[in-house]
């Protein structure tokens, strides 16, 4: 196998990857209230329907010279995708004692998906960067950062749907949901996106840049906010 036939075969792999992943999110959003968080859904299916498109459009221009073996094996993946993918539907619809629990779990679910893209994604531009092929390294890294900017997004609404099953499930328990925020670096940072908060970072000092850090570390882990939390301390 060459080297334009081992890319050729990562970047199959990963079409039938975001295939998959457009019928989960197709679930997905069946299941998820109006909201912020739908809304995200809602805009990261066009995204991957976009990412599948153009990585069949570059993978229909790459000289793969497929032998039998491969060309089945870019069969099957696409076909275990399409399996996975539609044996997860109805497993999403039962999971859960409430439908705001539902909504939870996939979100965790989502950002696993999420991160093992942005994971794929960067193998993909870096084989790409080594064999010389600079336009399937750069769309890698383009669609990467769709992945990424979602992964984020996807962290910034997992403590409001967990506020959600507090109030559905649990509150008659002694559970209170404003006792889940008081430690936040300043007031209304759960609700703030990783731009606001980056623009914020910018004129912090190093003490209010630490609070962020460690709140992100311990509650949201956004890798965006704690990018911007480095590049704060190393400006310093």
């Amino acid at each position: 196998m060459n080297a334009s036939q081992k890319i050729a075969q990562y970047l199959s792999e990963v079409r039938a990857s975001e295939d998959a992943l457009t019928r989960v999110l197709q679930s997905q959003i069946a299941m998820t209230p109006r909201g912020s968080y739908r809304t995200a859904l809602e805009t990261h299916l066009e995204e991957t329907r976009r990412h599948s498109a153009r990585v069949a459009d570059r993978l229909s221009r790459l000289d793969r010279g497929w032998s039998p073996m491969l060309l089945a094996l870019g069969v099957w993946e696409d076909l275990a995708g399409q399996a996975i993918a539609l044996g997860k539907v109805p497993f999403d619809l039962m999971r859960g004692t409430g439908g705001e629990e539902k909504v939870l779990k996939n979100a965790k679910d989502a950002a696993a998906a999420e991160a093992l893209e942005i994971a794929t994604y960067t193998a993909i531009e870096r084989l790409a960067r080594a064999a010389g092929d600079d336009e399937t390294a750069e769309l890698a890294s383009d669609i990467r950062a769709d992945e990424e900017r979602m992964l984020d997004r996807i962290m910034s609404e997992i403590p409001k749907l967990t506020d959600a099953v507090v109030s559905a499930e649990l509150q008659d328990d002694g559970f209170r949901i404003d006792a889940l925020s008081g430690d936040q670096p300043w007031p209304g940072y759960d609700g703030q996106t990783v731009a606001e908060i980056e623009a914020a970072l910018d004129d912090a000092d190093d003490e209010l840049a630490g609070r962020v850090g460690d709140y992100e570390r311990s509650h949201k882990g956004r890798s965006g906010v704690l990018k911007a939390v480095e590049r704060e301390a190393s400006a310093s």
